[in-house]
């Protein structure tokens, strides 16, 4: 099918263009997309940790660092991402391209806490539509890239890296083995991530806040011919004793296999160059329960399974100041996930039900976009046309939820579209950007086809609707980059009119099922929902030694009856000085943010009071008999502030002052 498609396309532009093919260059004058590239290691995997302030960390703090996401905290491990003001359900999270999906009903398992940055080479961070070629997007798109050798003749390398933590007694320790030459490489690397409890600022301890992580991954890769390469990965992640002190549940198990296989031919078929095809498939099983909480009215156990297959195919095409890619993607995806509640009286019988009952989702999607290189300018068209199909599988669970909606089909086929336009432009050393786009998405297993699932931070039950709307936005976005001498700035905004915004709301008409819960939300489409974002970027070049950057940023949103919506970011700052010389380093970093004055108790938030944050790295790097090894060593939250942050579930306060310091070492 692939094929026919790309062959059509290749005899279309045959026959409409008879002129001759223009080999383009690369240059500047291509456009700068609203995204950012997170870099975790580098090109030719050394131990030169210097952009980061603290090495080893989780994935978790690599994102916080970003300048576009923020993550939703409800304990010491695990948290979910935010970009734009979106969360998981409007967003497209991937690994190396590929649609996973977490398999718990609370979201305490994000996609991104099932790799380790002991995987990764970088994340690559894509605003609102610019992420469109990921999947069915609002918010945007966070592929998180996967760190190969990539056919380099290194040989055998290898590295041991460890660290500790003084405020949760955190113990890291991993260590990679590599092979490469010039027709095959193959790439291991195993860590481990041990915490307790963690103390918060001013000596508090969180109590379940403690997690055990074990990551697995190996990456091989066989050049065939010149241009022909066959690549395959593997991930094996577990997490284990993992408390979430935001909640009323910790998490016993959270086990993820994560496998594929790819194709890559740089000479394809015609003027179509870089084809590329993935074969995938994950699978996640999710075990919360409540047996380690002193006190609960009723226990409970709560598993979740999530099993994804998928595919896609792409290739390039360049033809006279054109630059088309071309993407064929699909997933088949089964969502199921029960509930066990066993009462305090053993003469009394376990209660049961399924809250998401076996959804199985089947998307296929086409992805196209063409760059448009001019004098001085660039024009980004892009589009996504997808046919995504649920299908309810299980019978007692399709019976549970025609209780609420009697005429609920067992299938549903939605269509999905995204178009985008996007125009830069280059004055001698400005780069001015703009572009506006379209883009819808189907509800998630939870708002469509959820049954019950408690939200500890609003106190209530929701309920999914079936019969939900595609939720809809245009985006309007610009940028603004000029650099002066030394220093370097950029103002970036964008502007969500979303229609058909999925929220929950209370229906008093059903009774709670949680014991203690104040009421029942429905998931409901609202006439339409806006958000602002806008910051701005700097950084100064002091000397050639000292660097300093900052970002302070402004956001907003409403609904259609001015009401505030949950998790909008406050006003927020970030600055840091980072000074590099010869093989020695060091930072000084500032964070904080002013009050949470648009908040809204109906969402279960309230006021967060300001904060800043100061914090602390050096870094040393040197050879043992020409071996490289790099230590770092710091100091975060200084001062020990007590505070919690907009994104903090139900107030639970951050970590307070904490030494680290890391260990690598690197055999060549």
């Amino acid at each position: 099918m692939l094929l026919a498609v790309l062959c059509a396309v290749v005899f279309h532009w045959q026959s409409i263009s008879q002129e001759p093919r223009v080999i383009m260059a690369k240059d500047s004058i291509l456009p700068i997309d609203l995204n950012e590239v997170i870099v975790i290691s580098s090109y030719k995997r050394t131990l030169e940790h210097n952009s980061h302030h603290k090495p080893l960390s989780t994935l978790d703090q690599y994102l916080e660092s970003s300048k576009k996401v923020n993550l939703i905290k409800r304990g010491g491990y695990a948290w979910e991402p935010v970009l734009n003001d979106m969360t998981t359900e409007r967003l497209s999270v991937t690994i190396d391209g590929m649609r996973i999906f977490g398999a718990c009903t609370d979201r305490m398992d994000p996609i991104t806490s099932y790799v380790d940055v002991s995987n990764l080479s970088d994340i690559h961070v894509a605003c609102g539509q610019q992420g469109a070629e990921h999947g069915a997007t609002i918010g945007g798109a966070i592929d998180l890239r996967l760190e190969k050798s990539n056919f380099r003749p290194d040989g055998w390398v290898g590295s041991i890296e460890t660290g500790g933590e003084t405020n949760n007694a955190s113990q890291i320790i991993g260590g990679e083995l590599n092979y490469s030459d010039e027709k095959f490489y193959v790439d291991t690397d195993i860590i481990y991530r041990k915490a307790e409890n963690y103390v918060a600022g001013g000596g508090e301890e969180v109590a379940f806040s403690q997690f055990e992580k074990y990551n697995l991954s190996v990456n091989a890769g066989y050049k065939v011919s010149e241009d022909q390469k066959l690549l395959a990965s593997f991930i094996f992640d577990e997490a284990r004793d993992v408390g979430y002190p935001a909640l009323p549940m910790d998490v016993s198990l959270a086990r993820a296999f994560i496998g594929s296989v790819s194709w890559i031919q740089t000479d394809f078929m015609g003027d179509f160059k870089n084809w590329e095809t993935k074969l995938y498939a994950n699978s996640i099983t999710h075990i919360m329960d409540d047996s380690q909480r002193p006190d609960v009215p009723i226990r409970m156990d709560m598993p979740g399974w999530s099993d994804t297959y998928g595919y896609f195919s792409q290739a390039t095409l360049k033809r006279n100041n054109h630059q088309f890619l071309l993407k064929l993607d699909g997933f088949y995806n089964r969502s199921l996930a029960e509930m066990t509640m066993y009462p305090n009286n053993p003469n009394e019988r376990e209660m049961f039900m399924l809250t998401w009952p076996n959804v199985r989702t089947l998307n296929n999607g086409f992805y196209a976009e063409d760059v448009i290189d001019f004098k001085g300018s660039s024009l980004k068209l892009s589009t996504r046309l997808a046919v995504q199909g649920f299908n309810v599988a299980d019978e007692m669970g399709l019976n549970s939820l025609r209780i609420f909606y009697p005429e609920m089909a067992q299938r549903q086929t939605r269509f999905l579209k995204s178009f985008s336009a996007r125009y830069h432009k280059k004055l001698k050393s400005v780069h001015l950007d703009g572009g506006l786009s379209y883009g819808d998405r189907a509800p998630s297993v939870s708002e469509g086809f959820g049954f019950y699932l408690f939200n500890s931070f609003d106190n209530h039950d929701y309920v999914g609707d079936p019969d939900l709307r595609n939720e809809k936005a245009i985006e309007l976005n610009t940028k603004i980059s000029v650099p002066i001498k030394k220093l370097n700035f950029s103002l970036e905004g964008n502007y969500f009119h979303t229609m058909d915004f999925i929220v929950g709301e209370v229906n008093p008409a059903l009774s709670v099922m949680t014991i203690g819960a104040e009421g029942v939300k429905v998931y409901k489409n609202l006439e339409h929902a806006n958000l602002y974002n806008i910051s701005l970027d700097t950084k100064y070049q002091i000397t050639p030694e000292f660097v300093w950057t900052g970002l302070v940023s402004y956001h907003r949103g409403t609904d259609q009856d001015g009401r505030n919506l949950p998790f909008i970011s406050p006003f927020t700052y970030n600055s840091m000085l980072q000074y590099t010389q010869g093989k020695f380093s060091g930072s000084l970093t500032m964070r904080g943010a002013a009050d949470q004055v648009n908040f809204n108790p109906e969402f279960g938030e309230d006021r967060t009071d300001a904060y800043t944050v100061f914090s602390l790295s050096l870094g040393k790097s040197f050879s043992i008999n020409n071996d490289d090894v790099y230590v770092k060593t710091g100091v975060e939250n200084i001062f020990d502030e007590f505070y919690s942050t907009y994104t903090d579930w139900n107030n639970i306060p951050r970590m307070g002052r904490n030494f680290f310091m890391t260990v690598s070492y690197a055999i060549n």
